[in-house]
């Protein structure tokens, strides 16, 4: 066989390829944080030849950064807990799942709901504040009773669905009949009872706490 053209050679392209490497080195205090800062930073630069990201470079205490989705509390005995903006992202992920405009059932909206949330609750299962994983279970629960008081609509079905669910007539008439918007209506006493977390668990909604309880004990 003869040589091959150069048009029959593969066509190769340069690739360049970055990365980013983040971490968090904790001191005793500020005076030394500047002082290792300052060092590593130097490091980084004459040995390894990189660049530092002088943006997202601090010294700070340690509640007031956050690295993988964690930060810490204050106090004399600091613990491990979810970053703000990590709450916050898994909130508007929950709301996203949960409009009613989705048009799909509620136990497929449940089904799909549970799927991130057992994700979310392995990763964060390493956080030492479980009344944080508890509020925010009480906060799903509230979304899930809005949504599906909206879905009932009328004040006739929704005195209707109160009264199968055992709400007494007079209770099941003011609900019903409430001027509140659904979001204060999730929490009171005649929801809370008609659809309590058993309802929830009944449906597949996984439970955040039970494993961050259980590393503390």
């Amino acid at each position: 066989m003869g040589k091959p053209a150069a048009t029959d050679r593969p066509c190769l392209t340069p690739l360049s390829h970055s990365f980013t490497l983040d971490g968090n080195i904790y001191v005793a205090s500020e005076r030394a944080g500047k002082r290792v800062m300052q060092s590593v930073a130097g490091f980084i630069r004459r040995r390894l030849k990189l660049k530092v990201n002088e943006a997202k470079s601090a010294v700070a205490r340690p509640q007031d950064r956050k690295f993988l989705g964690f930060s810490f509390t204050g106090g004399r005995e600091p613990k491990r807990r979810i970053a703000p903006k990590a709450l916050l992202r898994c909130k508007q992920r929950v709301r996203e799942l949960t409009r009613r405009t989705r048009g799909i059932s509620l136990e497929q909206m449940t089904k799909e709901l549970a799927t991130d949330l057992r994700g979310w609750k392995s990763y964060f299962a390493f956080s030492q504040t479980p009344s944080v994983l508890r509020r925010l279970e009480e906060w799903i629960r509230r979304r899930l009773r809005s949504m599906i008081w909206k879905q009932w609509k009328r004040g006739t079905v929704r005195f209707e669905k109160l009264r199968q669910r055992n709400i007494r007539p007079a209770l099941a008439a003011q609900t019903a009949g409430s001027p509140h918007g659904p979001w204060r209506l999730a929490n009171s006493p005649a929801l809370q009872s008609a659809l309590p977390i058993a309802y929830f668990d009944a449906l597949g909604l996984p439970r955040l706490v039970d494993v961050a309880l259980a590393q503390l004990n």
